[in-house]
């Protein structure tokens, strides 16, 4: 299937690794040009080496507005016809296991800054009568996940605001969703799997054979596989698709609406 993303534009946050590397490399070799934002600009660098004339860099954290503020500058000097909103997740933990601080760094790294960047964007992808915006989140948003209490709640939160947003936004030809994956083969799942090491005194190599014996495909998911989902919401062809959290896990959410 042609995705008709030759030429276009998009932002991907936290390009460096994981589900926002995999994405960025997929749009790339659909032809579109993509602005990678990342902490990191040398890695950045380094990992898209061969794609210089089709890619730009934002280099700066996501939780500070100066980083914002030079993706919203670079969204208005160039027509740009979508964002992936993705960061790194907070740290492990089961309620009790928080305190106060984990949960104010929490909300400024997992939904503040969403919101802030989607509220400045939102406007102008109206402007345009046109816009793709795709928020990467957890399956924890469908069912929460033991030990990552913070993720669950902050999650969560972020859905219920893309779903209002999206709403607001579709007599625009501007959608908004939220792709929920499971495990994945990413850097990021290895935070989980140390937890579970921990709390059951096992090897990591076992902690994660038990987290894949509990996926009913038997293994866990590929970026590369979680990046084409990504890439045809971020497409023309899914204008008929806004204001849904989409699960891309392997099947391990045993809700009817998984």
């Amino acid at each position: 299937m042609d995705l008709k993303l030759s030429d276009q534009r998009f932002i991907i946050c936290g390009a460096s690794s994981g589900f926002g590397e995999a994405i960025a490399r997929q749009l790339l070799q659909e032809g579109a040009n993509v602005v990678l934002i990342a902490r990191r600009g040398e890695v950045l660098r380094d990992k898209f080496s061969h794609f210089k004339e089709q890619t730009e860099i934002i280099e700066g954290s996501l939780i500070y507005s100066e980083t914002l503020d030079k993706i919203e500058k670079s969204v208005k000097a160039e027509q740009t016809h979508g964002i992936v909103f993705n960061a790194g997740g907070p740290p492990t933990g089961t309620p009790l296991e928080t305190n106060m601080d984990d949960w104010d760094s929490a909300w400024k790294l997992v939904m503040r800054w969403k919101i802030d960047l989607a509220l400045r964007l939102a406007p102008y992808f109206k402007e345009k009568g046109y816009g793709r915006m795709v928020f990467i989140e957890s399956q924890s948003v469908k069912q929460p996940l033991p030990s990552l209490t913070l993720s669950n709640s902050f999650r969560a939160g972020v859905v219920g605001f893309v779903k209002t947003l999206a709403l607001e936004i579709a007599k625009s030809r501007v959608t908004a969703n939220v792709l929920a994956p499971g495990s994945h083969e990413t850097p990021a799942i290895e935070r989980v799997i140390q937890k579970n090491k921990a709390s059951l005194n096992i090897s990591f190599e076992e902690a994660k054979e038990r987290m894949e014996k509990n996926i009913p495909v038997g293994r866990m998911g590929k970026a590369e596989e979680f990046a084409s989902l990504a890439a045809w919401l971020l497409s023309p062809h899914a204008g008929y698709v806004t204001g849904q959290t989409i699960s891309h896990d392997g099947g391990s959410i045993k809700g009817l609406f998984g």
